[in-house]
């Protein structure tokens, strides 16, 4: 499974979102330069965090995106499902129908066990992402990025809000 670069895109900007202080939005270019992505690209995965509730816009020249929700409410399955959708990452196609010794007008009784397995590993991803919440992301990210990068990207971006 490959999920698309807007997922990537989304999750690093909800955690810049997060970081924000209350009140306060950053413009999608803002972000975009951030990141180095295409503006318009990334207006796609912002556009489906919005939709989904994630985030919310204001207009006007200190207008842009902010969490709809504390970072602790939001998980990175709410993001990667608001941007590629809730459905399984694997569609059972049912070729096992397609075996040609197999009796004619018959229909297998119990579901693919390949399928079943594909579908618990889904469900393990799932249930992994549903876990971890944009909060858990502070201290990840003060344990991994350097502390003069991190410094300068928080006066980076405070100069935009």
């Amino acid at each position: 499974m490959q999920l698309r670069n807007h997922v990537e895109w989304a999750l690093h900007c909800a955690a810049v979102l997060a970081a924000l202080p209350e009140g306060h939005y950053l413009a999608a270019r803002h972000l975009a330069e951030l990141h180095g992505v295409p503006r318009e690209y990334l207006a796609k995965a912002l556009q489906a965090l919005s939709q989904a509730g994630l985030v919310e816009t204001t207009l006007g020249p200190t207008g842009g995106y902010r969490l709809a929700r504390a970072p602790h409410a939001i998980t990175f399955l709410d993001i990667v499902e608001a941007v590629e959708g809730k459905a399984s990452s694997f569609e059972c196609t049912e070729i096992r129908k397609n075996n040609p010794c197999r009796a004619k007008n018959t229909r297998p009784i119990k579901p693919c066990s390949i399928a079943a397995v594909m579908w618990k590993a889904d469900k393990a991803w799932r249930d992994s992402l549903r876990e971890t919440r944009l909060s858990d992301l502070i201290g990840m990210v003060q344990n991994e990025v350097d502390p003069e990068t991190l410094k300068k990207t928080i006066i980076w971006i405070s100069e935009r809000i």
